[in-house]
């Protein structure tokens, strides 16, 4: 059950998107949302300039970092006083706050990193999948463009036999059981190491009744394919697992991880 949804505030207008989102889930399961914002103060997002130039500009920058704070929290109070709905502010440490309050939340909604978009602030490196991998919650990745009211609709599940998708399928349970149809994407020959009828035999017995089509992937970039069949059959949600790892601050993601957070055109529910 969700219970408690951490959405990530910025300085973009952007943030509306994802801050309606969270609360029109959090309608569908009674939840707190905690609305975190999180970018780094302009201070430490210019390592270029010197120590005595910092301390001439140390006042521009201060004045920077408010502009951007009262944007965010403009899009929060627009939001009106709504039942369980908090405000929080990461601070200098905007990473370490969102992985704290991350670490007790059921579900974190995110945005598609947006490098044209001036108006963001400079967001922590990584930022989607470094809180998936280090609080091993599941994160709802709000597209960069379009609009997003309602998650209601065919869900699109990517599956492999492996452990991040096996999580992916576990979190995407309130979707699933929601959804009017489910569509099943498999690449091909991984249909041979657990069968459609197993996976479909399970979503019933944990509620899923919306009748579930099979689709084998023969595109060697399964990413580009996700997404085309996402249009395709017209899904609110695509749920896959997020595959990759950490080497020394360099996030190194999988192929169809990183076509689907460079390219994705609708809502994605992640789990590492």
């Amino acid at each position: 059950m969700i219970k408690r949804i951490l959405v990530h505030l910025d300085a973009s207008p952007r943030s509306a998107t994802r801050l309606a989102l969270a609360l029109a889930q959090s309608q569908m399961q009674p939840s707190e949302v905690v609305a975190q914002y999180g970018v780094l103060p302009a201070m430490l997002a210019l390592p270029w300039v010197t120590s005595e130039g910092m301390a001439c500009a140390a006042s521009a920058l201060a004045d920077v970092d408010d502009e951007q704070r009262r944007r965010a929290r403009a899009v929060f109070d627009q939001a009106g006083p709504t039942p369980g709905l908090v405000w929080a502010d990461g601070g200098a440490t905007p990473y370490g706050a969102l992985l704290q309050q991350a670490y007790t939340s059921d579900l974190l909604v995110l945005g598609q990193a947006d490098a044209t978009d001036a108006s963001t602030g400079t967001l922590p490196p990584d930022l989607v999948p470094a809180l998936l991998t280090d609080s091993g919650r599941p994160a709802l990745v709000v597209p960069a463009a379009g609009s997003f009211a309602t998650l209601e609709g065919p869900v699109l599940l990517a599956w492999k036999p492996a452990r991040e998708a096996t999580r992916a399928l576990v979190a995407a349970l309130p979707w699933l059981r929601r959804a009017p149809r489910v569509h099943l994407a498999m690449p091909v020959g991984s249909d041979r190491e657990i069968t459609p009828a197993a996976l479909c035999h399970w979503l019933l017995l944990h509620g899923v009744h919306a009748p579930v089509r099979h689709h084998l992937l023969a595109n060697a970039d399964v990413g580009d394919a996700l997404l085309s069949l996402a249009t395709d059959v017209d899904a609110a949600v695509l749920v896959m697992g997020c595959y990759g790892h950490s080497r020394t601050r360099e996030w190194v993601l999988g192929g169809t991880t990183r076509t689907v957070l460079r390219t994705m055109t609708l809502p994605v529910l992640m789990v590492h």
